[in-house]
């Protein structure tokens, strides 16, 4: 399946192995703002504090029926602010969203209250203002995340400029690594979790009006040692 989301508030879903790939349309409540896929479902984060949740299979069948399918699972985020973005565990258990407000939410898909309880978010890529400006928290939205694919610990890019590593089932930072020359904008895995690609250009961050990423925009590849992104398990 191909699923694209838009700001006309729809959801298109393409089978790409049909003879004739007629595209599903679903009528989303919000904008999206960031989406993501797992082993079986799809994560839509919206404006609004919007989450809806597909099942794969669900998606799979209305494709190829024409039906109309509704979510899975509708949720608020744990966020108060608007969802930046969105990645899912590899082992289909759950989710981490990130918001431009510097903080990470990690939720679990499975609808029961122990699971829910299990939910929990956390402030990240902020900085100390000097004390001459006032002190305090310089806040920075967290732009990017994605889970390695065989640990299941996760990576945050944010505004700052950072990168960090973090282990969900321990709710602790692994490491953080040097700054980068300009906002860290995406992230993503290798398949074989060996690779950490990450996409750097300028942000919004400093107000800028003439926005321009030219000879700025650069991507860096770290290589990982062997148990640099393994986590050390839940507390």
């Amino acid at each position: 399946l191909l699923i694209s989301a838009s700001w006309d508030n729809t959801l298109h879903i393409i089978n790409t192995s049909s003879q004739n790939p007629e595209p599903l349309t679903i009528q989303l409540p919000g904008k999206p703002h960031a989406m993501a896929a797992s082993p079986s479902k799809v994560v839509v984060a919206m404006t609004a504090r919007l989450v809806h949740i597909y099942d794969l299979p669900s998606l799979a069948k209305a494709v190829a029926s024409g039906q109309e399918v509704q979510p899975w699972q509708q949720r608020e985020s744990s966020l108060k602010f608007l969802t930046r973005a969105v990645a899912c565990m590899p082992s289909d258990a759950g989710y981490a969203t990130s918001s431009i407000e510097g903080r990470v939410a990690v939720e679990w898909f499975e609808d029961t209250a122990e699971s829910q309880a299990r939910k929990y978010a956390f402030k990240c890529h902020r900085q100390t203002a000097p004390e001459e400006e006032g002190g305090g928290d310089v806040v920075y939205p967290v732009n990017a995340l994605a889970f390695h694919p065989r640990y299941g610990t996760f990576a945050s890019g944010g505004g700052d400029g950072t990168v960090a590593l973090w282990d969900a089932e321990a709710k602790r930072r692994m490491r953080q690594y040097q700054k980068f020359p300009n906002s860290v904008a995406a992230l993503a895995f290798s398949n074989d979790g060996k690779y950490l690609a990450i996409g750097v250009c300028p942000g919004f961050e400093t107000g800028m009006e003439d926005y321009s990423g030219e000879g700025q925009t650069k991507l860096f590849i770290r290589e990982l040692g062997e148990t640099e992104a393994k986590g050390k398990g839940a507390k």
